[in-house]
């Protein structure tokens, strides 16, 4: 069971994680929505599209994009569809 902390919070926890240049992605019915705020940051990969961005907020705190994902991925990362992953300072256990 994967899971992604901050704060002292778990963000998501999953058994069906999947591994992508070695990060931890969570499917979306495995986040706590209630600490994720969507964030208008963008970024672009070459061989996965246009990601979007969560700010992540606990106790008061933010963590300012700490979570992305692709809502419509290419289709060479089509199996992260809407799936997210983490950084920033959120620890992940696999």
């Amino acid at each position: 069971m994967a899971r992604a902390i901050w704060n002292g919070t778990v963000l998501a926890e999953s058994d069906r994680t999947e591994v992508v240049e070695g990060n931890q992605y969570f499917p979306p019915d495995s986040i706590k929505a209630e600490y994720f705020q969507d964030s208008s940051t963008h970024t672009t990969c070459g061989w996965k599209g246009v990601a979007s961005y969560y700010n992540i907020v606990v106790n008061g705190q933010t963590n300012k994009d700490a979570a992305w994902y692709y809502p419509t991925p290419k289709d060479a990362a089509k199996n992260i569809a809407g799936y997210i992953a983490f950084w920033k300072g959120v620890k992940v256990e696999a």
